[in-house]
C-alpha cells in the first residue's frame, strides 16, 4: 500500500471516528461537517481507484 492510499484511509477512519462521536453526542452541525468530509474522501478515493471496504 502507497503512502497515498494508507493516508486516505487514515483519514476517512478518523472522519467515520468523529462522525460517529458527533452524532452520539447531538452535534448537529458537527455531524454535518464531517458527513461531507467523509464524502468527499470517498470521492477522493474512487477518483483514484481506491478500494474502500466496509468495516
Amino acid at each position: 500500500m502507497d503512502a497515498f492510499t494508507a493516508g486516505l484511509l487514515q483519514r476517512i477512519k478518523a472522519a467515520e471516528d468523529d462522525l460517529t462521536v458527533a452524532r452520539e453526542t447531538g452535534d448537529d452541525f458537527l455531524a454535518d461537517v464531517e458527513q461531507a468530509e467523509l464524502d468527499d474522501l470517498h470521492r477522493l478515493a474512487a477518483e483514484h481507484g481506491v478500494k474502500l471496504t466496509a468495516a
